[in-house]
């Protein structure tokens, strides 16, 4: 049912191709750098939490 749905979708696509203009190519992925920050950051607590209560 799905491949249905997306040859119905391909084939209006290809019959308005004269009346639309071409889709804008897709958004680049977001970067995860700031999650990759956050996720060392949260280690990093964690760690000195624990040696904090070892001590």
């Amino acid at each position: 049912m799905v491949a249905d749905m997306n040859r119905l979708e391909q084939a209006a696509r290809v019959s308005m191709s004269g009346f639309q203009e071409k889709e804008p190519p897709p958004a680049q992925r977001p970067s995860y750098l700031a999650l990759r920050l956050g996720a060392v950051a949260l280690l990093a607590a964690m760690v000195l939490t624990a040696f904090w209560q070892l001590s």
